[in-house]
């Protein structure tokens, strides 16, 4: 039996998950769990990519110790963060997405290039995190200057596993980057703004097989394997891993709440636009999707407010909870504020008083905000979806589902699974069969 190892990254934690096909069902056992966070380093906001690569061998080696038959592995994390190399020679720091640093670029870049032109070229929503401006910042401060490479995250842990540098499309979608007419990167765009065309070879698709790991990789882990690209990016495994019936809504809830639907081609309208909707690659399809801030409120009010609270808990407070404020879940005030509780506050004017008002209002204002979605949704398809498939953490909370049902007015398909090691053990497992 040849089982597969999905390593599944998120901003706050990290976990390997073996799967295997067993009677015809995909089977899965988490070997291994790991937290992740960003840390401040000189007033920036980054990633230890050397703790990260640490834990991705430190599970590897677990993970073969207890399933020697392992074939293949897979790397998914978050979209839009990368490392810059110099041959093998990272350039550090590895910012992360929500440190501030792009804020004086953007205006320059929309200078050059409007987002009217951007989004139409590439259908990329606007984020202030889009890795097009924290390029365009790097070019800035010199920080490009004789770079040979910028691998996204995944890409760079299977780099350092493997030795090869590969870029694979759903996680280049999230750039801002990739033509929605060609599915490569825009070299228009790059030479408007004066990016080098060595940080934007040619992509691979998700099933691309890379090769073995390093010796000294092998040695460490006590075991050699495939290394296979899955849909780096999460939300496309994630979205693969959704057994929908037919074409229908979903919700990936995580720290972020990625609502959208799949779509045979990327919708560039001005519509989509105004609405902020993005299209990102998926296996053989698009991911027509919109970012809403997610379980981000939540986990940060917990880590303010009531800290040893369990999340239990933090639901029935919030149920018994009789406010009624609301705030808009996606404003930039809540994307990294230095209190999330004063956020709220500002948001409110102090009408929150309990930690169950805190967390109602988060969970209300996430329902407010899919039904909006929901609606722009289905004007800019043209398209009604009956149901509303939600995965992720934020499916185990029965209390947002039920809000999120009556606000929507969609039949609520809640599946708390790991959709998104599951969709990253699919694709390994069909690139096995081709083999």
């Amino acid at each position: 039996m040849n089982r597969s190892l999905a390593i599944d990254i998120g901003a706050s934690s990290g976990r390997h998950i073996v799967g295997w096909m067993e009677n015809g069902t995909l089977c899965t056992q988490e070997v291994y769990r790991f937290p992740n966070g960003v840390k401040e380093e000189d007033g920036h906001l980054v990633w230890d990519t050397d703790a990260l690569f640490a834990h991705v061998v430190e599970g590897v080696g677990k993970a073969l110790a207890a399933y020697p038959d392992i074939a293949t592995l897979s790397i998914d994390t978050w979209g839009v963060d990368y490392v810059l190399l110099r041959g093998d020679e990272e350039v550090g720091p590895c910012y992360a997405y929500r440190d501030s640093r792009t804020e004086a670029v953007i205006p320059k870049v929309h200078g050059i290039v409007p987002f009217e032109t951007l989004y139409a070229r590439t259908g990329c929503q606007f984020q202030p995190f889009n890795t097009l401006y924290q390029l365009c910042d790097d070019l800035e401060r010199g920080r490009l200057e004789d770079v040979t490479d910028m691998l996204m995250m995944p890409e760079y842990l299977m780099y350092r596993l493997t030795g090869r540098k590969a870029r694979e499309y759903t996680n280049a979608t999230t750039m801002g980057m990739i033509s929605a007419r060609t599915g490569e990167f825009d070299l228009e765009i790059a030479d408007s703004l004066g990016l080098p065309h060595v940080l934007f070879p040619k992509l691979s698709q998700p099933g691309t097989v890379l090769g073995a790991l390093r010796p000294e990789i092998a040695e460490a882990v006590g075991g050699n394997l495939t290394v296979v690209l899955c849909a780096t990016h999460d939300t496309g495994s994630a979205v693969e891993g959704i057994p929908m019936e037919g074409v229908e809504s979903y919700i990936s809830s995580g720290t972020w709440s990625l609502l959208g639907v799949k779509t045979e081609r990327p919708i560039t309208d001005s519509g989509s636009m105004a609405a902020n909707y993005s299209n990102e690659g998926g296996v053989g399809y698009n991911r027509y999707q919109k970012n809403i801030m997610g379980m981000w409120l939540v986990n940060e009010l917990q880590r303010e407010l009531c800290p040893d609270m369990p999340f239990p808990e933090i639901v029935k407070a919030a149920e018994a909870s009789g406010c009624s404020a609301l705030v808009d879940a996606n404003a930039q005030a809540f994307l990294a504020p230095g209190s999330m509780r004063a956020a709220f506050d500002e948001a409110t004017g102090g009408a929150l008083k309990t930690p169950g008002d805190y967390f109602r209002c988060a969970y209300r204002s996430l329902a407010v905000s899919y039904r909006q979605a929901i609606r722009e949704l289905e004007e800019n398809t043209g398209k009604t979806y009956e149901k509303l498939y939600i995965v992720g953490g934020g499916a185990k909370n029965a209390f947002l589902n039920a809000l999120t049902q009556s606000e929507t007015g969609k039949q609520v398909i809640a599946l708390p699974i790991e959709a998104t090691a599951l969709g990253n053990l699919g694709v390994q497992l069909r690139a096995q069969k081709q083999d």
